[in-house]
């Protein structure tokens, strides 16, 4: 089997599958169907969207349409049903991001008042917090239901992911901005040493 057969995908027979919830449906269709019909073109993809039970299906528009065109719709699709807004979960179609989910249920189990408080630490007074994780790390922050999305390149959306991890076990907010500090410091490092050796 050549390289070329390999990277094909098969026409009516590969298909991803996501769930989004009811309330987000309309913001991943969009005005007009502009949002849907954007990530379709832009990922070379089709994209059904059932709003009875949520479910969406992604399917290759033509056979040169690739398995990670295919797969950055669907990060785009589940970022949407995550809470971020569409021009920010398109950011998941470069090259280097990713999207990371945290389930604050599995740190703090189902109690409505931890899940609040827990919350209430990643969120800061009136979304300060987030707001100083996403500029120190230059990520993005949903807080959607009882669930934190990250979307970013590798490096610093993992940063940002321990920093709430950090958050969730109760540390302090000072504490946590040191850590990222200290992460993005050293990664960026890495990179000029990584880019040094690239001009060498």
């Amino acid at each position: 089997m050549s390289e070329e057969q390999k990277g094909r995908l098969t026409m009516g027979v590969t298909r991803l599958y996501e769930k989004v919830p009811p309330d987000r449906i309309g913001v991943l269709i969009g005005h007009e169907g502009k949002i849907k019909e954007e990530l379709m073109r832009r990922t070379r993809t089709i994209i059904t969207i059932d709003s009875t039970t949520g479910t969406v299906i992604i399917e290759p528009a033509s056979p040169t349409t690739t398995a990670l065109e295919l797969m950055k719709a669907r990060d785009v699709v589940r970022a949407i049903a995550y809470g971020f807004s569409p021009e920010r979960a398109f950011r998941l179609l470069d090259e280097d991001q990713v999207l990371l989910i945290i389930d604050l249920k599995q740190y703090v189990g189902d109690k409505p008042n931890h899940l609040q408080r827990v919350k209430g630490r990643i969120i800061g007074e009136g979304g300060k917090a987030r707001k100083i994780i996403e500029e120190m790390t230059g990520t993005y922050v949903s807080i959607y239901k009882n669930y934190v999305a990250i979307i970013g390149d590798f490096e610093s959306a993992n940063i940002a992911k321990t920093a709430i991890e950090l958050l969730i076990e109760g540390r302090r907010h000072s504490t946590v901005y040191r850590y990222i500090e200290r992460e993005t410091f050293l990664e960026k490092r890495k990179r000029m040493r990584q880019l040094w050796k690239e001009i060498i």
